[in-house]
């Protein structure tokens, strides 16, 4: 089979990649282990990552704001969502939820991109810069959570005019509904919607 994904055109974009969501004892781990368990996200994420790096495709980190005390303060428009985190404070700065999971977090040759502030990684973050730097066309998208910064990332870089690829298998939300909403959004915004195995067939050999 011929891939429609060549190493140098293509971007594997591993999204929250955060102790708090990926790791045992995280302050997220719970709230989406059901989901992730369902999908088999973390069996999927050790097949995806390791074979898009032999692949040479190159991996980018879409992190999330990591909390520090006074974020919000004189904000005029927070919404529910940033509200309602406020007092878990998710990947707060200086803790170990606050750092990447070493296993799904950045390895040397990744570029680390600046935090996005609510969903999307491209808004006020150098994301669209740094794909275009690096001559990429294509997006693979990987993480966390389906229907919030994977789907908000996957809109924004379609209007962008990247090549949007979605595994449905390799992230989860924080309930069935929330998988459910992602899926049927998708087709409105995605070029390829994959399943994990559907991807590995079309990644460039190693």
């Amino acid at each position: 089979m011929t891939s429609i994904y060549s190493a140098d055109r293509t971007g594997l974009l591993i999204v929250d990649p955060y102790n708090d969501f990926m790791s045992e004892g995280g302050k997220l781990f719970d709230a989406i282990k059901a989901t992730a368990e369902a999908n088999g996200m973390y069996d999927n994420l050790r097949k995806i990552i390791p074979a898009a790096r032999a692949a040479g495709i190159q991996v980018f980190i879409v992190p999330h704001h990591r909390s520090h005390h006074g974020d919000f303060d004189g904000w005029q428009h927070m919404n529910m969502f940033q509200k309602a985190g406020l007092p878990i404070k998710a990947f707060e700065v200086g803790t170990w939820g606050g750092e990447f999971n070493p296993e799904f977090g950045p390895q040397p040759g990744d570029v680390i991109i600046k935090e996005h502030w609510a969903q999307s990684g491209f808004a006020n973050t150098d994301l669209d810069a740094q794909l275009k730097q690096h001559g990429i066309q294509k997006i693979i998208l990987v993480g966390l959570i389906a229907n919030s910064c994977i789907e908000s990332t996957a809109r924004f870089g379609m209007e962008l005019g990247y090549h949007v690829t979605l595994v449905t298998d390799a992230t989860a939300a924080f309930s069935a509904e929330g998988m459910q909403a992602a899926a049927t959004n998708a087709p409105m915004f995605a070029h390829a919607i994959h399943t994990t195995a559907e991807l590995l067939e079309q990644l460039p050999a190693a």
